[in-house]
């Protein structure tokens, strides 16, 4: 292992670069019997693709996905799955002009100390662009556990740049550009193009739900299901920051409070994020990520070139000026191939387990 695969049972792994020919994952250990078809996938990678609006990078990918293996007559073999999307919008001449220096706040300079070579065309491996696989593995998790469990996952954003976004309603995420839990995002629209004009970007918080998750999943001490979440969002690019459930305001909260009080008909509150001792309590899981500003901005800044030398960058090209605005449908995905791998141990190992008592489901959040 290299750092390009996550899970074990539900092993995805991711292949390909910015401006290769494809990117694509291999998944293996998907359950047999599923129908499965690329128009299952299509519609989360539509909602992660660029190009969508003004707001994010204008690279014209149609982000089209091939399923090469691993499915008959329409029904998975159990066997490797094969997802391949193709690049067709590469303008790797946009970069020439880095690929001497180190763009600030990018992988460039640690991939190059790494490896002694790197992929300059877009961030090569480093690029968000590989993202895309992520997203379209997460669909087939997504399809197993809604069929198996009703699982259903959902993502928006909280905060752009220093702009918090007070949340209304889910039924406004799929209306705007912003994935904003908002009917109006006029204030947004005007910051982004200020943003833009300035030559510069900024960051976002993200806030990822997942409802009809089953009580048990998640395994003592060190594969918790709340460490595996982090690790998973951790993995995403410009991720610095991970919560769950009530995060870094539990400093501030007592013990009366914090404590998600348990009665027959469910839990009072949710301040644990769906996730007691590292395992799940059967109420939605609650995660929020924050996303730092996008490293490649028109703006010049202080650098270096391979020799150690002085230089100033300039980054040219197609870019997200907010990378966090496409982030909704990834975290999804990255939180349901989490569920899934454990969903899968937990159906290995706890099968057989006889509960006297039934679960509480219920949450009054």
């Amino acid at each position: 292992m290299s750092g390009n695969t996550i899970g074990t049972l539900f092993a995805v792994t991711n292949f390909g670069e910015s401006h290769g020919p494809a990117i694509g994952c291999v998944i293996d250990g998907c359950p047999p019997g599923m129908p499965l078809t690329e128009a299952d996938i299509q519609g989360d990678l539509d909602r992660r693709r660029p190009g969508t609006s003004r707001h994010v990078t204008q690279r014209n990918e149609p982000d089209a996905v091939e399923i090469l293996s691993g499915v008959y007559e329409g029904k998975t073999t159990g066997t490797p799955i094969a997802l391949l999307i193709r690049n067709t919008d590469q303008r790797s001449k946009d970069y020439s002009n880095i690929a001497q220096s180190f763009r600030p706040g990018h992988a460039d300079y640690t991939y190059w100390h790494k490896y002694g070579i790197r992929d300059p065309r877009g961030g090569g491996r480093s690029s968000a662009r590989l993202t895309a696989p992520t997203v379209a593995a997460g669909a087939v998790a997504k399809k197993w556990l809604a069929q198996q469990y009703g699982t259903q996952f959902r993502a928006c954003m909280t905060q752009l740049g220093e702009l918090p976004i007070a949340f209304e309603s889910w039924d406004h995420v799929r209306e705007n550009p912003f994935f904003a839990p908002v009917a109006d995002v006029q204030q947004y629209e005007d910051y982004m193009d200020a943003l833009r004009k300035a030559g510069d970007s900024c960051g976002a918080r993200i806030r990822i739900s997942a409802s009809g998750v089953p009580v048990g999943l998640g395994e003592p001490l060190y594969d918790k299901l709340d460490a595996d979440i982090a690790h998973a969002m951790m993995g995403l690019n410009a991720v610095k920051g991970v919560e769950i459930g009530a995060g870094f305001e539990s400093v501030a909260h007592r013990g009366t409070m914090h404590g998600d009080s348990m009665t027959p008909q469910g839990f009072r509150t949710n301040h644990a994020g769906g996730v007691l001792g590292g395992i799940s309590t059967g109420q939605d899981l609650e995660v929020s990520i924050a996303i730092k500003p996008t490293s490649s901005i028109i703006s010049p800044r202080e650098s270096i070139d391979i020799h150690g030398q002085p230089t100033e960058v300039i980054t040219k090209g197609r870019h997200d000026p907010c990378v966090g605005i496409r982030a909704a449908p990834i975290a999804e995905a990255l939180l349901a191939l989490v569920v899934m791998e454990h969903a899968l141990r937990n159906r290995a190992q706890c099968a057989d387990v006889v509960r006297e008592v039934a679960p509480i489901q219920a949450s009054f959040l």
